[in-house]
């Protein structure tokens, strides 16, 4: 019986080379000069810190970060900011949580969706991912493209495609 497994995973390589790649880019901008920016990855609590002076330089580096993170192949569903928040010194700071792992909901979403497309196969929710098996190829084949044409809140990868 073939089947596959539908899991959300973040490469943190790819996360901390985009982080330096915008610590780098700010370092050459103009309107960054003799600002204190910071940017700062937490790979344990999967954290990006940002720390600067006023609204518009959090703005430039939001934007800045994005675009290493989509040329590193990395998905910005990824990314979930929080709320801005006033540091000392007049400094401004910003959290941005890496999400990993299919939660429950999704989870339970991918699973109607699946039942919803009448084909053989069966959906089970595992701890954070959604294994799916069946015993032709193509059935497991129309699963991945149905559920790459939803609109999902998190990105997914479907990995473990055993035959």
């Amino acid at each position: 019986m073939a089947s596959f497994d539908i899991v959300s995973r973040v490469d943190l390589q790819e996360v901390d080379n985009a982080v330096n790649m915008t610590r780098k880019a700010m370092l050459t901008r103009f309107d960054f000069r003799e600002s204190k920016t910071e940017i700062t990855l937490d790979k344990k609590e999967k954290k990006i810190h940002v720390l600067t002076e006023d609204e518009m330089k959090m703005r430039a580096v939001q934007d800045t970060l994005v675009e290493h993170l989509v040329r590193r192949k990395v998905d910005v569903k990824c990314l979930e900011p929080k709320e801005s928040q006033m540091a000392s010194q007049g400094m401004i700071r910003k959290e941005f949580a890496i999400k990993e792992g299919v939660d429950a909901d999704t989870a339970r979403t991918i699973v109607k969706l699946i039942k919803d497309q009448k084909l053989k196969v069966q959906a089970a929710i595992q701890e954070n991912q959604v294994r799916v098996s069946g015993k032709k190829i193509d059935d497991l084949q129309a699963v991945i493209q149905a559920v790459r044409g939803a609109k999902l809140a998190i990105p997914l990868q479907f990995i473990n495609m055993v035959r």
